[in-house]
This record gives C-alpha cells, sequence and structure tokens, in this order.
C-alpha cells in the first residue's frame, strides 16, 4: 500500500490516479472476474485536454489495480483530438469500447469502438467510424451508452435538437457491428431557449417494467450544469415518462454518472464525476483535478423513486471504530463528539429542534473558525450542507445545497451517512437522496464533529464514525503510449 500523498485535499478511497486530469467514467464493465472502470484522462497535466481513457480494475470494489492508458488519440486520425465519453460491454470473451472520436475541425464525435482480447490490457481500434454521422436536425451528437436487451444490442447517443429540444437517440444491432437508427429515444419537452440544450452521457437501466433514463445537462454557454433523472417506462422504442424529472445528486459538484449492471444479480451500480470546487490555478499547482464518486447502488422504489446507497461492500473499508456518541444538545453549548481522520464514514440519527436549524459541524481547525455544516432546516423541510467557512481561501467555492427532508419539518428522527475523504463529502439520505460536494480545509485540523442546534429546544443525536483505510488502491500512475504534452 502506499504512502498517504502530501496533499492533504489528494482524496485515499475515491478513485484517481495520483496526479492529471479526470473527469467522466467511462465503461463501466463486468469482464473476466474483474469490475473495470474507465474515465477520461489527460495523462500530461490537471487540466481537461489531451483526453485518453485511463483504467482501473478490481476483483472487489476495493482493491484497485491502475492498468495501461486503454486509448489514446491517433494522430491524425478519427480521434485525434480526444477518446471522449462512452461505454463498453463485455461481449464473446472480449471487451469493446464505445467512444466519442473528438476532432476539433467537426461539430459532432462519431460513434466508433475498440476491442480488448487481454482483459484490457491492450486495445484495437476499429480502421472505420461505427456510426459517422448524426441524424438530420441534431446540432450536438456524442456520448454513446450501449446495453443488451431482450438478446439486442441497444445505444444511446446524447444529443440537442435543431428546433432547441434535448434529445437520447436510440439504435438497435444484433452484433454490435452493424446499426440501425430507430429515432429519439427520449426528448426534453422545453420550448426552444427554455430548457437544457443539449443531453450528454445518456444511461439507461431497467426495473421491471419500470426504468430509469439519467441523463447530464449540457449548454454551449455554461458547459456541464446538472445530472438528471427521468423515471418511466419504454413502449414501442421511446421512452414514456411516469414522472417529473428529478435531480439525481442535490450537490453542486456531480456529474456524468455512468451505470455498471452487475451480471448474476438484480444489482446496478454507478459512478460520478466530482469536478473540482477551486480555482483553476489551485488544481493546477496541485497538480491534479477531478474525482470519481465512490460506486453506489441504485434501485427503484415501487412508487418510481430513484434511491442511491454507498455499494455495500464498501463497510469493507472501515477500520477503527472513533465515534459513538448518544445524546442531545441545546443551544447554550454544542456536544462534542470526539474526532476523526481526514477520511471516515459516518451513520447518524438525528432528531432535529423544530425551533431551529439543528445537525452536525465537521470541524477542521483548532480555534473552531473552519469547518463544514450539515443541519436539519424545520422551516424548509431540508437537509443543507453549507460550506461557506470549509477554506478560508478565496479560491474554494463556498455556498449552501440543500435535499428534501419532509422528516425535519415535522421534527421526526432522519437517518444520515456521511462519507468524508479530506476534499469530497457525500452526504446520503435513509430515503436514497445524496449531496455530493467539494471542500478544501487548509488547517492542520486535528478534525472533530459537534452536534449544534440554533433552537430553543433541543436536539437528540446517536452518532456512530469509522475512519476508512484506503484499501488497496494502488497508485502507480497509468501509462500512456502517444498524446501531446499538455
Amino acid at each position: 500500500m502506499s504512502t498517504p500523498p502530501a496533499d492533504p485535499h489528494l482524496p485515499a478511497v475515491h478513485l484517481r490516479p495520483p496526479r492529471n486530469w479526470i473527469n467522466d467514467p467511462n465503461g463501466l464493465v463486468f469482464h473476466d472476474g474483474h469490475y473495470h472502470v474507465f474515465f477520461q484522462y489527460n495523462p500530461y497535466g490537471p487540466r481537461h485536454s489531451n483526453v485518453h481513457w485511463g483504467h482501473y480494475r478490481s476483483p472487489d470494489l476495493i482493491n484497485w489495480e491502475p492498468l495501461p492508458v486503454a486509448l489514446a488519440p491517433t494522430p491524425g486520425g478519427h480521434d485525434a483530438d480526444g477518446c471522449f465519453s462512452g461505454n463498453a460491454v463485455s461481449a464473446d470473451g472480449r471487451m469493446v469500447a464505445f467512444y466519442s472520436a473528438h476532432r476539433t475541425d467537426r461539430w459532432w464525435q462519431p460513434v466508433t469502438t475498440a476491442e480488448s482480447y487481454d482483459s484490457g490490457i491492450t486495445w484495437a481500434k476499429r480502421p472505420e467510424l461505427l456510426i459517422p454521422e448524426p441524424p438530420a436536425d441534431t446540432t450536438m451528437y456524442r456520448d454513446p451508452y450501449v446495453w443488451q436487451q431482450d438478446d439486442r444490442w441497444r445505444m444511446l447517443v446524447g444529443s440537442a435538437l435543431a428546433d432547441g429540444r434535448a434529445a437520447a437517440q436510440l439504435y438497435e444491432s444484433d452484433d454490435l457491428e452493424h446499426w440501425e437508427y430507430r429515432g429519439p429515444f427520449h426528448t426534453s419537452d422545453a420550448a426552444a431557449g427554455t430548457g437544457p440544450v443539449g443531453w450528454e452521457c445518456p444511461q439507461y437501466a431497467t426495473f421491471g417494467d419500470h426504468s430509469v433514463l439519467i441523463i447530464s445537462d449540457w449548454t454551449p454557454q455554461g458547459g456541464p450544469s446538472h445530472t438528471t433523472v427521468h423515471t418511466g417506462r419504454e413502449q414501442h422504442g421511446r421512452f414514456t415518462p411516469t414522472a417529473c424529472p428529478v435531480p439525481l445528486d442535490h450537490g453542486p459538484d456531480f456529474y456524468a454518472p455512468a451505470l455498471l449492471k452487475v451480471p448474476g444479480e438484480d444489482r446496478w451500480l454507478l459512478w460520478g464525476w466530482a469536478w473540482e470546487a477551486r480555482d483553476d490555478t489551485w488544481a493546477h499547482d496541485a497538480g491534479w483535478a477531478g474525482v470519481l464518486t465512490l460506486p453506489r447502488e441504485v434501485t427503484l422504489t415501487a412508487d418510481g423513486t430513484v434511491v442511491q446507497r454507498p455499494a455495500r461492500e464498501l463497510l469493507a473499508l472501515r477500520g477503527e471504530r472513533v465515534l459513538h456518541r448518544t445524546g442531545h444538545v441545546t443551544q447554550s453549548e454544542p456536544a462534542e463528539l470526539g474526532q476523526v481522520s481526514r477520511t471516515f464514514d459516518l451513520t447518524a440519527v438525528l432528531t432535529p429542534d423544530t425551533t431551529g436549524t439543528s445537525g452536525l459541524r465537521l470541524v477542521t481547525s483548532a480555534d473552531s473558525t473552519e469547518y463544514l455544516d450539515i443541519g436539519l432546516d424545520p422551516t424548509t423541510g431540508h437537509l443543507t450542507v453549507d460550506r461557506s467557512h470549509a477554506s478560508p481561501d478565496a479560491r474554494a467555492r463556498g455556498g449552501s445545497y440543500a435535499v428534501p427532508c419532509p422528516a425535519a419539518r415535522a421534527g421526526a428522527p432522519v437517518e444520515l451517512r456521511v462519507i468524508v475523504d479530506r476534499s469530497i463529502a457525500e452526504i446520503y439520505l435513509a430515503d436514497g437522496q445524496v449531496l455530493t460536494l467539494r471542500f478544501y480545509p487548509l488547517a492542520d485540523g486535528p478534525w472533530r464533529m459537534q452536534a449544534r442546534t440554533t433552537g430553543t429546544g433541543r436536539s437528540d443525536f446517536t452518532v456512530e464514525a469509522w475512519n476508512l483505510s484506503p484499501g488497496g488502491i494502488r497508485q502507480e500512475p497509468p501509462l500512456a503510449s502517444q498524446g501531446q504534452n499538455a
């Protein structure tokens, strides 16, 4: 196991190489006894450029082995300016990666493929593009997602339409080689200029006769925006929503999630990209940017609610239990719960004080001026996460973010799970809603937890926390075979 990095913000249990830029998770696939996670990766620097596919694999979601870069741009080729997002499948003893071939001299990103017959060590690209042209009346086109359903292969491609709507385009194939265009699988219903301009990274999961379409909303002005989940069912090659779309993650730093169906199990896993919430110059000086979330299990309730929880395997990362406290707190004095490391897993049951905001504070400085607040607001019925005081460095983004939590309004107990890893926090409510955000403490610590309330009553709490072991993430840098300097 490698020694802890000198950078106090570089996550220890979240997946990413020790240096350089990463963004979207790609090619999530289980093949030859391993989970494979690919991701957008610049081997030469901490900015979005020279996009390759980095690659890790694991037999158990705990021990991760870095493999050589899977895909690199071919100078003068169809993907000369980047091997952009897509996914991968396991079929007939091989892995097939579907990806977006990027060149700066065309506005669309054609779909193409590469194959590996040695469990992802080496890859061979197809000589010609798989789908060279987008459908008519399309103004954006990228990010294939391929899956098998009823003995046929299906593909969604993210796009924008000339009339201002966003769309996920559907293709079908019998052999992964010859694809027939079936039309838009689903489109936004917003009038031109009022909704998302384009959909990126479409992902699709089925749960019996119901299904989930996950979309990453993109605009030409702001670029990546947020991720939305649509629930419904398919009818005659078209997705029909049965509820209004809702955020998949309520935090400010989550985008481009990708799905993996676990073979032989009725279980879907999801990873997302958590981008930096700090100035680009800071990330450049640190030498790295971006991190993948921890793997999440995704399920669908009978009423159509999408539920996310940390993958069950992650319990194996728990080491020493450092907190186990039950009690109550009043406005007069916070309750000191004890110290935690910079990488910990916490569970809590909080009974809110209905006369004020109550919750937990992660204090990261000895003088208590640097902290991250997780609070229950009975007035709005929300759980809020406030990072306004999480870093004194003006280059770090602040702000407060909220998740609907009706129990807070009613004064009923609220169950939480909070996983913090140096500069990323993933907060899960018991009903399956999640909020992901980045923060950058600067003080030496030690880190400690408090329970607090601003109300005139009292707030009850039960809190347990475990320090997390870095597990088996090997940190050798992936190798790049081609590319240009950053």
